[in-house]
């Protein structure tokens, strides 16, 4: 009977620690970053304007949130947008308006699985529009 107790204890205790060393799976938390520049547009544009976004990526909720800033522009800003799926060098239509599109930009979206994929390729970028440059003043491609 001993025997049998001293077995079913250190099979219990064996178990916990087997247990104790497993790591439940961990959602990630991404940061991408752009700054933006005329000369990132394409074409390129020779504006002063310049500005930043940083945005963080939650995997296990699908969130984005966003922040941003830009100054400089030939007027005021008639929309931003988050663009995608492309490289640098080339141009694609929107995947999140970003609203509204006064500095400081801020704002959040959950995103659909193409949209996380194409930003975790790296094929998003950040556009600020204005009258003057309606297909783009400002654009910054966002990186890990």
């Amino acid at each position: 009977m001993t025997s049998i107790i001293l077995r079913s204890t250190v099979a219990a205790i064996a178990c916990a620690g087997i247990l104790g060393l497993a790591t439940p799976s961990m959602a990630a938390t991404m940061t991408f970053k752009a700054a933006l520049s005329g000369k990132n547009e394409v074409p390129a544009n020779t504006t002063a304007g310049t500005g930043e976004v940083t945005a963080t990526y939650d995997t296990a909720s699908k969130k984005l949130t966003w922040k941003g800033t830009y100054s400089g522009l030939t007027g005021a800003a008639t929309a931003a947008h988050f663009h995608g799926p492309a490289g640098e060098g080339k141009n694609a239509g929107v995947l999140i308006p970003i609203s509204p599109a006064t500095s400081p930009l801020e704002g959040s979206a959950t995103l659909t699985d193409a949209q996380a994929k194409a930003f975790m390729d790296g094929e998003v970028y950040v556009n600020i529009h204005t009258a003057a440059n309606k297909s783009g003043e400002i654009r910054g491609q966002l990186k890990k």
